[in-house]
């Protein structure tokens, strides 16, 4: 059973970094995408970045490019959000998420939330002063 589990959430400064991490566990094939959501209060779920078992291929939301940057550490069936130059309005829970596809094509991927059916519990992410 696929299992989730994210961390690196908490409070940091407006110009502040923090570096989520979703640790994986019990995938059920080998192609898969993992993607990274946030949800402000009030506020729909957003797809903020995504990344490719094959190729790890990256995509990335406009609000969040230049920003964050996503990785993966295969060894450890382990994807990262590095996020840099953090904002008020980042703050939210952030989620990761696994589909399972194949990416084709050029372009964005993998930043709709209701392709995604297994879902970590989330991590709080605050940013203020």
């Amino acid at each position: 059973q696929l299992q989730l589990v994210e961390s690196g959430g908490g409070l940091v400064q407006p110009g502040g970094s923090l570096r989520l991490s979703c640790a994986a566990s019990g995938f059920a094939k080998d192609y898969y995408i993992i993607g990274w959501f946030r949800q402000a209060p009030g506020k729909e779920r957003e797809g903020v970045s995504a990344i490719s078992s094959f190729g790890g291929r990256t995509s990335y939301a406009d609000s969040v490019r230049g920003r964050f940057t996503i990785s993966r550490d295969a060894a450890k069936s382990t994807v990262y959000l590095q996020m840099d130059g953090l904002q008020p309005e980042d703050t939210a829970v952030y989620y990761c998420a696994v589909r399972y596809a194949i990416v084709s094509g050029p372009g964005r991927f993998g930043l709709d939330p209701d392709q995604y059916t297994n879902w970590g519990q989330g991590t709080q992410v605050t940013v203020s002063s």
